[in-house]
């Protein structure tokens, strides 16, 4: 089934400029996720619920968390370069491979525009594409680190490898939202002195300059 951001409690606050992204992409990690974004920096995150592709879900993630001014700023001036998606926005050629069926939403007090597409030839709609990717990349990542910290330690520094993977390719956006559970773990005597290490470098990266 297609998820779409209604379905998903992703409503925007009344007359408050938002920008809503949903992905419905089975078969991926998550395959399926939203994420709404308003001009006061307010967040609201849901994915799928499952740890991995092949576990069972085991209830929507949600999470409410601010955006840093920076990308709240770059997320309105791209949505206004696209025409705040009123339109046409998918390039539909067979050729094109199937990444997800996306749906990028502009509402406030005076719109509520909306285009759904696979791949899109605007460069401002492929922005925010790689923007909320890896947003989502990084919610998923401290979701997963506190499972990990709950329920199974001995994963941490293989999650944690993993994360710090991904921050050097460039493909996380806002750190700061995974730092309590990266504060945790750092502070944690009974978590091996590697992974403490490493969750150490993710919050001065998190945090930097502190």
């Amino acid at each position: 089934m297609t998820w779409g951001c209604s379905a998903w409690s992703l409503a925007p606050q009344a007359a408050i400029p938002t920008v809503t992204f949903t992905c419905d992409f089975p078969g991926s990690e998550p395959s399926h996720y939203g994420v709404s974004v308003s001009s006061n920096g307010h967040s609201s995150y849901i994915s799928d619920g499952k740890l991995t592709k092949d576990s069972d879900p085991d209830g929507p993630f949600t999470i409410d968390l601010t955006v840093s001014e920076p990308t709240v700023t770059r997320i309105f001036d791209l949505a206004k370069s696209a025409g705040y998606f009123e339109g046409n926005l998918d390039l539909k050629k067979k050729k094109i491979a199937f990444t997800g069926d996306k749906t990028l939403t502009y509402t406030d007090a005076q719109r509520n525009t909306s285009a759904s597409y696979n791949y899109s030839p605007v460069p401002a709609v492929q922005e925010l594409t790689t923007l909320f990717q890896r947003l989502s990349a990084t919610l998923e990542f401290g979701r997963r680190l506190e499972y990990d910290y709950r329920y199974q330690k001995l994963a941490l520094d293989e999650e944690l490898k993993r994360m710090e993977d991904a921050f050097a390719r460039g493909s996380l956006l806002e750190v700061p939202a995974a730092a309590p559970v990266l504060s945790k773990i750092m502070q944690d005597p009974t978590v091996i002195n590697t992974v403490r290490a490493r969750a150490q470098r993710l919050l001065e990266h998190a945090n930097p300059g502190k």
